[in-house]
């Protein structure tokens, strides 16, 4: 059982931010993959925040953004579930080789990075 799961929500939120302010950091470098992963982060760190106050339990460890979020009361529009479903191609596991993504446009990064702010403001606003 989770002992403070206040403590837990305001670690997952405060680090998703901080993730996303890197995130942005990289893409306005034209460093769009690394950013990504960011993005990536950013929004799963805010899905562990539903997971603790939803099962009062430490989040599995797991970047699945999809598998999270089943583990969570939140309704996501089709929109932000297939948006989940992209960022889950720039986790830390589609860093092997075999599964290596290719670098968006600078444009499409800047675009997710948008929906990613937009995504993490609604995640917040639920908590």
């Amino acid at each position: 059982m989770l002992q403070n799961v206040i403590k837990q929500i305001e670690y997952w939120i405060k680090t998703g931010e901080d993730d996303l302010n890197s995130a942005e950091l990289l893409i306005d470098n034209k460093k769009t993959l690394h950013g990504l992963f960011f993005c990536h982060l950013s929004i799963e760190k805010a899905v562990k925040a539903h997971v603790a106050r939803c099962t009062v339990e430490v989040p599995p460890k797991s970047h699945n953004l999809s598998y999270l979020l089943a583990k969570t009361d939140l309704e996501l529009s089709e929109q932000d579930k297939d948006f989940c479903a992209i960022l889950n191609i720039y986790q830390l596991e589609g860093r092997y080789p075999e599964n290596f993504p290719s670098s968006p446009s600078y444009t499409l990064a800047v675009e997710y990075l948008q929906k990613t702010k937009t995504l993490l403001t609604w995640l917040k606003a639920k908590l």
